[in-house]
């Protein structure tokens, strides 16, 4: 039977060629190895670099080539993951510190192979209040947040009446996600949530006006896409929240409704989840922060 050889752990592993993974390989032996997405090629923690024996390796597999080619990875550096063997390797783990291994989650039995973070398509919301640093600024600290409370249980109650969960507050921005209990409809859910908030502002409206002399609006950007749901913090503080590509790119949609002067942008991913008429949205083609091209957003017709 082939081994594994762990340089600067100077240990070694047992593994069955052609069919067991390194990974597999290194966690059936008790050798600490990240693996953040469980073993899928959807991340690089479980990147090797072959020291030696890399002609043992079996090519890469389609999974990950991709990623290999999307990260520029050498030749020597493999994913412990996809990769089996025909014979000896020695191989150098890439990420691996004492933090790491604090971060790996334990698995039982210790071959398991569990991912920190599943992978989800959710309809994603960035809810932030315009014009509110003018209404804030002549108010006691105390009124501020009394304020804000109102305005958070008002949206809230909206945003949990449509199956809403509110992610994190951000000042006075919310970041809300629909579909993680139920992901059937969680776009149309999340746009329903949209409608909703306009309107409960505009309730609030009159209240802030007598209450405090001034009022506020809100702009809503809302992206349907791909996100990891996982527990993410510091040892012993973590809490299940959502990171990806699609929540920068929801945060980027709201942005957008400030340079537009409007209240809720859409996506076109969101957009293609609904089943509304085109006339209840106008589009804008918008760049962007961060990202390359021109973006068809759709702005609610409110």
């Amino acid at each position: 039977m082939p081994t594994v050889s762990y340089v600067i752990d100077n240990r070694k592993a047992a593994i069955e060629a052609h069919t067991e993974t390194i990974l597999r390989a290194s966690l059936r032996a008790g050798v600490p190895h990240a693996h953040a997405c469980g073993g899928n090629a959807r991340c690089s923690t479980c990147r090797v670099q072959v020291v030696d024996g890399l002609d043992a390796c079996a090519p890469r597999t389609e999974k990950e080539r991709e990623l290999a080619e999307r990260l520029r990875f050498a030749a020597e550096v493999r994913l412990a993951c996809q990769t089996t063997v025909s014979g000896d390797v020695r191989v150098r783990r890439l990420v691996l510190d004492h933090t790491d291994v604090e971060l790996i989650v334990p698995s039982d039995p210790p071959e398991a192979v569990d991912p920190i973070g599943e992978e989800r398509s959710l309809a994603i919301m960035f809810a932030d209040i315009r014009g509110f640093t003018p209404f804030a600024e002549p108010l006691l600290p105390y009124d501020v947040v009394h304020a804000l409370n109102r305005y958070y249980d008002e949206v809230g109650r909206v945003i949990a009446a449509h199956d809403g969960h509110i992610d994190n507050y951000m000042g006075d921005g919310l970041l809300a996600v629909f579909g993680m209990e139920r992901p059937a409809h969680s776009a149309r859910r999340a746009v329903a949530a949209a409608r909703g908030m306009i309107a409960a502002v505009e309730r609030l409206k009159p209240y802030f006006e007598a209450v405090y002399g001034r009022s506020f609006d809100i702009g809503i950007g809302i992206h349907y896409g791909e996100v990891i749901v996982g527990a993410v913090g510091a040892a012993g503080r973590r809490r299940v929240t959502i990171v990806g590509d699609a929540v920068n790119a929801a945060a980027r949609i709201e942005a957008a409704t400030k340079t537009l002067g409007v209240r809720v942008l859409i996506s076109s991913a969101t957009l293609n989840e609904l089943d509304e008429p085109d006339a209840a949205w106008s589009m804008h083609r918008v760049v962007l922060p961060g990202k390359s091209g021109e973006f068809e957003l759709y702005e609610m017709k409110t």
